[in-house]
């Protein structure tokens, strides 16, 4: 919950400490993985300034088993030219036994969420 409601503050430092400080995030799966909490903070710290406001990413249902959760969400932001851009997803998560997220796997269409934005 914390990846969350950090994504919802735009609190970059809160949403980056969600992870192990080794943590992995495939934002979404096919992209190269960034890896380490400080490349994850810098990743977030990098996309935010292009949204105001960046809504975040909201919980829909989430499931798990052990520690691995899948949730499936909806995000929302509005571009600094005022374009709204809504997408949607899965993530899978790999809890370390602090339950930070030792591994994130994000599985959206970049496609559609870029076509939000080029309009």
């Amino acid at each position: 919950m914390k990846f969350f409601a950090a994504s919802q503050s735009a609190d970059a430092d809160t949403w980056a400490d969600a992870f192990a400080v080794d943590g992995v995030f495939h934002d979404p799966i096919g992209e190269p993985p960034i890896v380490g909490r400080p490349a994850i903070r810098e990743f977030i710290v990098s996309v935010l300034p292009n949204f105001s406001p960046f809504l975040g990413l909201t919980p829909r249902e989430a499931h798990t088993v052990g520690n691995s959760v899948a949730v499936c969400w909806s995000g929302a932001a509005v571009t600094t030219t005022g374009t709204p851009v809504n997408w949607s997803g899965i993530n899978v998560y790999d809890l370390d036994d602090d339950g930070l997220i030792h591994e994130a796997r994000a599985y959206f269409n970049r496609a559609i969420f870029q076509a939000q934005l080029d309009r």
